[in-house]
């Protein structure tokens, strides 16, 4: 049992790593946000880019393609993340098809440091457009089939945020 206590789901080893990742900007709806990532020499995933708000706009993402991610009830998502202190979202997301849907939880990071980010999967919010969704079906981790980091904290303006390996931890 004690081997599947901690699970990785994305590490950053190498260039290729990125070809699992894709960028989802507000360009999809008129905004004019950019949002980039790369995986760096260090071994880590690096989004970075500028947050608009003109057009409507006011959101950048990075989301992986869709993979068996093997979430378990009980896991917490959990990685390293070093930012520029600004606010984040991860977004998991189902392989329903559904306009703009995801399970969502926020998270802080600090100015050009490495902080310890745990998400308990119980705690992400079903949205649609950024909007909770009240009475939304709870979290099914057999549909989810993606994860993403997003910005939209209305702060227009450069940002930037580096992930170490994404894991699973059971409680």
């Amino acid at each position: 049992m004690a081997e599947d206590k901690d699970r990785l789901i994305f590490n950053f080893n190498t260039p290729e790593s990125g070809k699992t990742w894709v960028s989802v900007n507000d360009n999809v709806m008129g905004g004019v946000s950019e949002g980039k990532f790369k995986i760096t020499q260090d071994k880590t995933l690096f989004f970075y880019g500028n947050l608009s708000l003109k057009n409507n706009g006011g959101f950048a993402s990075i989301r992986s393609l869709p993979t068996q991610l093997g979430l378990k009830e009980n896991d917490s998502i959990y990685f390293q993340a070093k930012g520029d202190g600004r606010e984040y979202t991860m977004n998991l997301y189902t392989n329903k098809r559904l306009t703009a849907f995801s399970y969502r939880q926020s998270f802080q990071t600090k100015n050009n440091e490495w902080v310890e980010i745990s998400l308990p999967l119980e705690k992400f919010i079903a949205t649609s457009f950024g909007k909770v969704i009240p009475k939304a079906e709870p979290i099914n981790l057999s549909e989810i089939e993606s994860l993403g980091f997003m910005i939209g904290d209305k702060k227009p303006g450069a940002f930037q945020v580096e992930f170490k390996d994404i894991k699973t931890k059971s409680k």
